[in-house]
């Protein structure tokens, strides 16, 4: 009981024309536009909840909000008191923040980075016909995790494993671990880095068809690969990177494996089974300090 899955990102973007083109146009995810006050938002639908992705435009990129769903109010009362006894200061979201999530319930703090974090109850599932490309079959099917890359990585694992009740399922040490709040093998990582950022958000696919068809499409839509096709040693998820218009990444991947309450967290060693060769220089090759 508790956090129960990663909900929604937020993201304030300058480009929302070329967000909206490799959402919609490459990987065919449905796009709806809506307003949150005078505020205009494009929401991304992955699945059958109302979105996933929130695309605020904006002067700058940046992380807006990251929201997890909670199983109920009386666990989000309990995490609410958890939080204020070490410290977070925890606030209602609005109104119209609460409907245009689809939530009953919604709550926020401000992490040890700077970040937006939500907590809601109740997301609606109101979607039922996605749009998909022809040959998707079905394509994306959701949001599955994010990797926070940040110089406050011992205060973020504090955050997550200890108020949140997040579990640690394996790490690469010293600088990098990956946490789950239920049986996926993680819905976030942690990274120690100089300077804070989202360094990928991970969207799901239902089959090795469905991440090679959306290969074929980046590919020919002219999208930067920034990283390529490859298999995570750690949790087997078959996947490529897009770099995305505000300059981080978009893992497209499937087949991640799911975990027990008998898993044993370990250092996983070597990063990839095959492949996923960077483009860039990879902050995560070597260990990180």
């Amino acid at each position: 009981m508790g956090i129960s899955k990663l909900g929604y990102v937020g993201l304030n973007v300058t480009h929302l024309d070329a967000w909206t083109g490799l959402l919609g146009g490459t990987l065919g995810i449905g796009i709806t536009f809506d307003k949150i006050g005078a505020e205009s938002v494009a929401l991304a639908e992955l699945d059958v909840y109302k979105y996933r992705l929130a695309l605020y435009p904006s002067a700058e990129d940046s992380p807006r909000e990251i929201g997890w769903i909670v199983d109920s109010l009386r666990e989000l009362d309990r995490i609410t008191e958890r939080l204020t006894k070490v410290g977070y200061n925890v606030h209602e979201g609005t109104a119209d923040e609460t409907e245009l999530r689809g939530a009953t319930h919604l709550r926020w703090f401000t992490d040890p980075v700077g970040y937006r974090v939500e907590l809601a109850v109740g997301m609606a599932k109101v979607r039922t016909g996605l749009a998909r490309p022809v040959d998707a079959t079905p394509g994306v099917v959701g949001l599955g995790h994010l990797v926070l890359a940040s110089p406050k990585l011992d205060e973020l694992r504090e955050l997550y494993e200890l108020a949140l009740e997040f579990s640690l399922t394996d790490y690469r040490a010293p600088g990098l671990y990956f946490l789950r709040c239920n049986r996926t093998h993680h819905s976030i990582a942690l990274a120690r880095a100089e300077t804070a950022s989202i360094h990928h958000l991970e969207i799901e696919h239902d089959s090795i068809d469905d991440v090679g068809r959306a290969h074929d499409r980046a590919q020919a839509d002219g999208v930067p690969i920034s990283i390529s096709l490859g298999r995570h040693m750690n949790d087997k998820a078959i996947s490529f990177y897009v770099r995305n218009p505000s300059g981080f990444h978009l893992e497209i991947g499937c087949g991640g494996i799911e975990v027990d309450e008998d898993w044993v967290p370990h250092d996983f060693g070597t990063p990839d089974v095959w492949g996923h060769h960077h483009a860039n220089a990879n902050p995560f090759a070597s260990p990180v300090s």
